[in-house]
Order: structure tokens, then sequence, then C-alpha cells
């Protein structure tokens, strides 16, 4: 990114719009996520915890976001979240996704996550490699756990354990 720093934030409401946009781009690469037509607002809303919604925005624009939701709902679960990061066509491969991650990461950590989890197709090698150089580890692969587009496809299950919460 050139001229001017790229900038995460607290997402706001008014963020969904290109949130949304981007997600469609995601899901236009058949390797981002199961889902095939970005969700309404309400139902994304109601999905993803509030203090962990970021936004990258380069300028005025935003060219990435990343947030978190619960797992599980089980009280022993409370501390696990599920980590979802994507970046728009035009800024991927620029350091947008490590730096939403390192943030996603933080905020967690200051909410009392004590683990993040990622599923990602293993053909997301991208997505792969980032999650592993921001120290989550592969736990093993979901085989043929879902179906997109009537074909059966696997999931690598990653997680990443904080060294600062849940510790005790």
């Amino acid at each position: 990114m050139e001229n001017q720093p790229v900038l995460v934030q607290q997402m706001k409401k008014k963020d969904w719009s290109c949130v949304k946009e981007i997600y469609r781009q995601g899901i236009e690469t058949g390797n981002a996520t199961f889902d095939t037509e970005p969700p309404s607002w309400e139902e994304w809303d109601n999905g993803h915890l509030e203090g962990c919604r970021l936004v990258a925005c380069y300028g005025e624009q935003v060219i990435g976001w990343a947030a978190l939701s619960q797992s599980a709902h089980k009280e022993a679960y409370r501390g696990v979240a599920e980590v979802s990061i994507y970046v728009s066509t035009n800024s991927s491969g620029k350091g947008v996704g490590s730096l939403l991650l390192k943030e996603i990461i933080k905020a967690s950590e200051e909410e009392g996550l004590w683990t993040l989890q990622a599923l990602i197709f293993p053909e997301n090698t991208a997505s792969m490699s980032l999650h592993i150089r921001n120290g989550f580890e592969i736990v093993g692969t979901r085989k043929r756990v879902g179906k997109l587009n009537n074909k059966w496809r696997d999931v690598v299950l990653l997680e990443r354990r904080s060294s600062i919460v849940g510790v005790d």
C-alpha cells in the first residue's frame, strides 16, 4: 500500500456494505466459505462477537475485515471463538490479512478468549500460510464435512492458544 498506512479499526454498521462486498468476493473464489451468498446484516450481526469485529481501511475505503464468532455455546467453551478474515481482491497479497489477523488476536485476548480456531479449505493455501505464520497450528482435517456446489469439501481445523489468557 502506498502513500498512507492501512488502519485497522472497530467495524461499525456503516461498514457493512463494504464488508458484505468483500465477503462476496471471497465467496466467488470458491475456496473461502461454504456460503454461496453473503448473509443479511441481521444474520451477520447475530453471528459475530460485538467486541471482535475489525475493518482494515486504506483512506476511506474498507479493504478487509476480520471478526470472531462463538464456536460453541457451552459455558466451558466461552473462551473459544472462530476467526473469519477476508481481504478485498484488489488488496490481496499486500499484508492486509496479516495486519488484521494480528489485531483480531489482540482483540480476542482483550475480550478474554483463550483459543481461536479457523476452518480453512485446504486449497486456500494463502489463508493456511497466514494463520500458521501467526501462531495457529493444524489440529487435523475434517474430511468431506460439507458440500459446496454439489461437491464434498474437506476443511482443515487450525487453532491458536493464547499465551496470556487462560493460562492458569
